[in-house]
């Protein structure tokens, strides 16, 4: 499922994988929510409760966007976060992937600090 984040002045085109956690953020866009910075990752919690499935990882590439079971909270990663030890991001426990990035994900460095964040259907 296609998808866009909306944040600040940016606009990311993005993919949800055909998964059931992903089915199910499918199922409540749009999502407005106040995103919480970790390093080069926003994260923020949204009305979804799901286990550790088949794809958890703590492997993430910048451009994936993970579900993180502890928050019930969706996380886009777009560059490294406080725990990497190089150029990729590393989540603060596993994951969930349930998508991905279509455009370039290290955009949302200029959305620092954006009081909103919106995830809708494209």
């Amino acid at each position: 499922m296609k998808i866009r984040i909306i944040t600040g002045k940016v606009t990311v085109e993005a993919e949800l994988f055909d998964t059931r956690c992903a089915q199910a953020i499918a199922k409540i866009l749009p999502i407005n929510a106040s995103p919480n910075e970790w390093g080069d990752e926003f994260y923020f919690s949204v009305d979804v409760k799901a286990s550790l499935d088949e794809t958890a990882t703590r492997s993430v590439k910048t451009g994936d966007i993970g579900y993180w079971p502890p928050g019930n909270a969706i996380a886009i990663f777009f560059g490294p976060t406080p725990l990497s030890h190089g150029p990729d991001p590393v989540p603060a426990s596993a994951v969930n992937l349930v998508g991905r990035t279509m455009d370039d994900a290290t955009v949302l460095r200029r959305a620092r600090g954006a009081s909103t964040i919106r995830i809708e259907a494209a």
